[in-house]
């Protein structure tokens, strides 16, 4: 009878540990949906960071894979206050460069061949 009682208790403890976190998140003003998306940019972020570093060997598909992938990081990061994420702000501003970089790239490569 005690294994069950202490049970339903940890249950309960989860349930207002969530309940505590969702109220905070939107508290802060953002909207729990947009945060489950945040951290799943985040996610992204991580391996979008390894291939910035290598943008100039990247083939023109993987080009338009990173643009378009930067592209949804970029709009979820946007949602979200930057106190959040001040800490990937390396991160963020390295991924921005290199897409900054392959778009002007394949923007000048677009303007030579007309």
């Amino acid at each position: 009878m005690e294994f069950v009682t202490i049970i339903y208790l940890l249950i309960f403890i989860i349930f207002v540990l969530v309940a505590v976190a969702v109220l905070q998140i939107r508290m802060a003003g953002i909207k729990i949906k947009d945060f489950v998306g945040f951290i799943q940019a985040n996610e992204m972020l991580e391996k979008l960071y390894k291939f910035s570093k290598r943008y100039n060997v990247m083939s023109p598909q993987e080009q338009v894979i990173f643009l378009a992938e930067a592209e949804k990081v970029f709009a979820a990061y946007d949602k979200i206050p930057s106190m959040v994420w001040e800490e990937e702000y390396r991160k963020y501003s390295e991924v921005l460069q290199a897409y900054q970089n392959i778009r002007v790239t394949r923007w000048s490569q677009d303007q030579s061949q007309k």
